[in-house]
């Protein structure tokens, strides 16, 4: 990584902000940033989306968010597949996968981490909280 100083910053493995992270071996999370200037939280950015500032410190998510957006996915794979945007807790959205049945999955959905890393995507993979009522007329 290039600083403007003209030097060059080496990142140790695993400290990179915004990365999936093994916590224990039965447990996993999502790292996230935080601007210490305006407190926004962000998702793999090197830089504040709303104030520009560069000093970001790594925090651990939760997991529990919500459904923003879903869709099915049909190209570059055998079977068709969930893609969907959730809003996690702390407030940035992160790209990932939610299990069950694709026609069952909304916006507004409530999801928790499942897996940190789909060992196919590399992306995370959520599981709803409730099982949603939908009333068929």
């Amino acid at each position: 990584m290039y600083h403007p100083s003209g030097s060059v910053v080496r990142q140790t493995a695993g400290s990179a902000a915004g990365v999936l992270d093994p916590v224990a071996p039965d447990t996993e999370a999502i790292l996230f940033q935080r601007c210490t200037w305006c407190g926004t939280a962000m998702y793999h950015r090197l830089l504040c989306p709303v104030c520009q500032g560069s000093d970001l410190r790594t925090e651990r998510s939760q997991g529990v968010g919500t459904v923003r957006h879903a869709t099915v996915v049909h190209r570059n794979t055998p079977a068709a597949r969930n893609v969907s945007l959730v809003e996690l807790a702390e407030g940035f959205v992160v790209r990932g996968r939610v299990m069950g049945p694709l026609i069952g999955i909304h916006s507004g959905d409530r999801v928790r981490l499942s897996t940190a890393k789909d060992p196919v995507r590399g992306e995370p993979v959520f599981q709803l909280v409730d099982e949603p009522y939908r009333a068929w007329n």
